[in-house]
């Protein structure tokens, strides 16, 4: 069968994962992308820039060019409302498609999403499964019998539900992500995305995790949540991705990457040697120490993110299930600087019911271990998680604002100081982020005198400004590859915008790959088995 995924922003390794799988079973699979260049819903939102330079046009171009029986999505909280757009558009254009539903916001509302007319079928947790499951009952025609992991509407209308299995427990077992699938719209060897694990220790009341770990039926067979591909699974990716696209740096997406210590040593001895190129992840205080900073250093590791959310111990642990201390949290930072990493750290601001001497803590620790960079955020509530269900039954949220987070028509990943309640708190919240901002480009001797008392007085929006440019000038000087990876990737999507509009072909996937990729050479016997690739001029 022909199936369509339909994606915007950046590549999905689930919809890698899902295409390898699929591709595998001898299915045809293509790509409806949206760049959604100035809109993409998560790190740059400029509304009039994303209008002019909106190519929703050329997804449902791509769609009809495809002519899928099968139309998928992966949606976020913040795309939901554009991918029921898509959907509804598709139906229109082919009336007999059919549509597939996952991902965090699916799972997390599946029956609120299944009563849309755009949907036909959602998946709930793990796809790779039921994903072709539900593909073969497409192909061989309707009958009710149950999916696992999966939810439809039977003809008289009830819910036919799936059980919810256990997580898959063998992630050696899957194939490799399909990057062809993504040659054509991104830069894949800029930045390259992988996973070496999958699930994390911790159920933070903010994050997907908290509920996604809790979905199979059977608590008692539902398999290790935290999970490790090989360390040679692993490398069989990683050394043919050097070889077809000559990789410049590695960003591996899991959780906490630094989660298995003795996986961790291994891993990287043959990453040195083998690989050699710069890398990215995410760790955990509790999982950083100094031996584990040199190592990664040792090895090429350079950007180093980790949570730090908030500097309270005691509302960490009571509001947020967040069990580390600031102890932790301080030999962390200073064994990654020790070590000569960059290490990048996300906090939150606007927590419910976080004292701000929070806020004053975490001042005096950024100006005494100064990370590369500090993410700020502010808080939002997302569909299924705890903090969300906690703020409903306090009445915090009014009933047409859940109805708008769960529909997706609110979904601001970056809050700002016009949602906090108290208005005088949200101006010493911006105060702080003005000093976290910058910190990483003032020397320690005026860090530590810098108070809130110094900055509050500035109007928001020139704190805002300021706030910015030092961040984008901290993230370019640093060689920061997010930035400059995301910087390639709008400037290559907008000099096709305007090719489109002069009236010339858009560049084809070889003539791009030309530009950044060599020639693909002969794969290896054992990633041959995995997944067979078309080949690369």
């Amino acid at each position: 069968m022909k199936i369509t995924f339909v994606a915007i922003g950046t590549e999905q390794l689930a919809i890698s994962l899902l295409s390898a799988i699929l591709k595998r079973e001898g299915h045809e699979v293509g790509l409806a992308f949206s760049a959604a260049l100035f809109n993409d819903r998560f790190n740059l939102e400029i509304e009039w820039l994303g209008k002019i330079f909106d190519d929703r046009e050329e997804v449902i171009k791509a769609i009809r060019k495809q002519q899928p029986d099968i139309l998928a999505f992966t949606p976020l909280t913040s795309t939901y409302q554009w991918m029921l757009g898509i959907a509804r558009e598709a139906k229109i254009i082919f009336p007999n498609i059919k549509t597939v539903w996952g991902g965090v916001h699916v799972s997390a509302v599946p029956e609120r999403v299944l009563a849309k007319p755009e949907v036909d079928y959602v998946v709930v947790g793990e796809g790779e499964v039921c994903f072709p499951q539900i593909v073969r009952r497409i192909e061989s025609g309707y009958t009710e019998e149950p999916i696992v992991n999966t939810r439809f509407k039977a003809k008289d209308g009830r819910i036919v539900r799936g059980e919810q299995a256990g997580f898959i427990q063998d992630l050696d077992s899957l194939p490799a992500f399909d990057k062809v699938l993504w040659e054509e719209h991104i830069r894949v060897n800029d930045l390259w995305l992988t996973m070496a694990s999958r699930g994390c220790p911790y159920r933070c009341t903010f994050c997907f995790n908290n509920f996604f770990a809790e979905l199979p039926d059977s608590k008692k067979d539902k398999g290790k949540y935290v999970r490790q591909r090989s360390v040679e699974h692993m490398m069989d990716e990683l050394i043919e991705a050097k070889q077809r696209y000559n990789i410049k740096m590695v960003n591996f997406q899991d959780d906490v990457f630094t989660v298995n210590k003795p996986w961790l040593k291994e891993f990287l001895i043959r990453y040195k040697n083998e690989i050699g190129v710069p890398f990215q992840c995410l760790t955990h205080p509790k999982y950083m120490d100094d031996e584990v900073a040199q190592w990664m250093a040792d090895a090429g590791g350079s950007f180093v993110q980790m949570g730090v959310q908030s500097m309270d111990d005691d509302h960490k642990r009571g509001t947020l299930k967040r069990y580390e201390s600031g102890v932790h949290i301080e030999k962390a930072l200073k064994a990654m600087n020790d070590a000569g990493l960059k290490p990048k750290v996300d906090h939150m601001f606007g927590l419910p019911g976080e004292p701000i001497s929070a806020q004053e803590t975490a001042r005096k620790l950024y100006a005494k271990e100064t990370p590369m960079r500090i993410q700020t955020f502010w808080t939002c509530f997302l569909p299924g998680t705890e903090m969300m269900n906690n703020a409903i039954a306090a009445g915090e949220l009014s009933e047409e604002q859940v109805d708008r987070i769960y529909e997706g028509k609110e979904f601001f990943f970056y809050r700002n100081e016009k949602n906090v309640k108290d208005k005088e708190m949200g101006k010493t919240y911006l105060a702080y982020e003005f000093l976290f901002k910058v910190f990483p480009i003032v020397p320690k001797a005026l860090r530590v005198k810098m108070e809130v008392k110094h900055v509050r007085w500035m109007p928001a929006i020139l704190s805002k400004m300021v706030a910015f440019m030092v961040d984008l000038l901290v993230g370019l000087s640093t060689l920061n590859p997010e930035f400059w990876a995301y910087a390639k990737h709008n400037l290559f999507h907008l000099y096709s915008f305007f090719i489109r509009k002069l009236g010339f072909a858009t560049p084809r996937a070889t003539q791009i790959r030309k530009n950044y990729m060599p020639q693909a050479k002969q794969m290896t016997k054992d990633f041959k088995e995995q997944q067979q690739y078309a080949k690369v001029s």
